[in-house]
């Protein structure tokens, strides 16, 4: 390990780097400059990276992440090795133990669970199987997340484990927003940021939209997946045409900014790990509707301003949004306010890196020395 007190190394292992990607928005730009970073994605980089981030691309094949990661091994120690996907959760002690080197760099190894248990595919849940036995540190990006496991689970992570919330970069927010033009649409205008998943629930959203507004007013949905064609059909079967836009993947700042335009944040998503984004809509100063899931819960605690209203539940999330719609536009904006101040004391960035920065300090310092040898 580095010298107490100084940077970190940490070599991070994620899918793709690219806008929409979590790991590369929260746990490494925001620390360029802070600790020494370096990337191995699986896919070819969708983005290119500040200089302060040194990045070993894969091409979208095995061979050609073993080839990154071999690259990345070798070009120096790291205090924290750190996997963020089943995937990668996988292939990492898959290589390692093929190359003669799990034992010593084990030590060096964490791997963070960002979502809840029943979310994760089969195939995916299988996969984390792996990851659960053979990392030294276990990290769940809420405790949701961690209560989510199934009792034998629980039993082979054992004490390994600890909670380090996801968090919103404020800092960032407020940079991007102090540049965007002022002025709001004068509709009422309400924003989801969900991938066009059935775990998003997006026909609940566009049903409740449809019974809880007036033909006056918009819906915002940012995010694609599976479910486009179908959630288009419906749109159309529900007269929403020129009403409900769904404007796909959006770079991060365009998302802050169609937020703070908007008057209200809905999700109704029957799963998460801890939502970043809705996170980010309450930091940009929207109040917000949320389905009653566990992880919602653990953002709302300690926010009775925040409805929570149970997955599904068309007549609930629609009574919500005529509520909202019928506030004078200032009250809204104070429950924003109040919105924002309660991520602000709770889930602004600083808090989620110190608790990382814990985490890899916390590291025996054997996988970085193993690596010189």
């Amino acid at each position: 390990m580095g010298e107490p007190g100084g940077p970190l190394r940490v070599l991070h292992l994620i899918l793709v780097l690219g806008e929409t990607n979590s790991q590369y928005n929260e746990h490494c730009l925001p620390m360029v400059g802070v600790r020494d970073l370096s990337i191995v994605t699986f896919f070819p980089p969708r983005l290119e990276a500040p200089p302060g981030i040194a990045v070993f691309p894969g091409d979208g094949t095995l061979r050609g992440f073993f080839r990154a990661l071999r690259a990345a091994l070798g070009a120096g120690g790291y205090d924290a090795i750190h996997a963020h996907a089943p995937h990668t959760g996988v292939l990492l002690p898959v290589a390692l133990l093929a190359w003669g080197r799990y034992r010593r760099l084990r030590p060096s190894l964490v791997y963070t669970v960002h979502d809840v248990f029943q979310d994760y595919k089969l195939r995916n849940q299988a996969m984390m199987v792996v990851a659960l036995a053979a990392f030294r540190r276990l990290v769940f990006c809420s405790e949701a997340a961690y209560e989510s496991l199934p009792g034998v689970w629980k039993r082979l992570v054992g004490d390994r484990w600890c909670v380090v919330r996801n968090c919103a970069d404020v800092d960032r927010i407020d940079r991007v927003l102090a540049l965007a033009p002022r002025g709001r649409d004068p509709r009422f205008t309400v924003v989801s940021v969900a991938r066009l998943e059935r775990v998003k629930d997006p026909f609940t959203l566009l049903h409740a939209f449809a019974a809880g507004t007036g033909g006056g007013d918009r819906l915002v949905v940012m995010g694609d997946g599976s479910l486009r064609g179908a959630v288009e059909a419906r749109i159309r079967t529900l007269g929403l045409e020129g009403r409900a836009d769904l404007v796909g993947l959006v770079p991060r700042d365009e998302v802050f900014r169609r937020c703070a335009a908007a008057d209200l944040f809905v999700s109704t998503s029957r799963g998460e790990g801890l939502p970043v984004a809705v996170l980010e809509a309450m930091a940009c100063g929207r109040p917000a509707i949320l389905s009653d899931i566990p992880p919602h819960r653990e953002v709302a605690e300690g926010a009775p301003f925040i409805p929570l209203v149970p997955p599904g539940d068309v007549e609930g999330f629609a009574r919500e949004i005529a509520r909202f719609r019928a506030m004078a536009p200032e009250d809204r904006d104070a429950l924003g306010r109040r919105c924002r101040e309660h991520v602000l004391a709770r889930f602004s960035l600083p808090r989620m890196h110190e608790g990382y920065e814990a985490v890899y300090r916390g590291l025996a310092p054997a996988g970085k020395e193993a690596l010189r040898r």
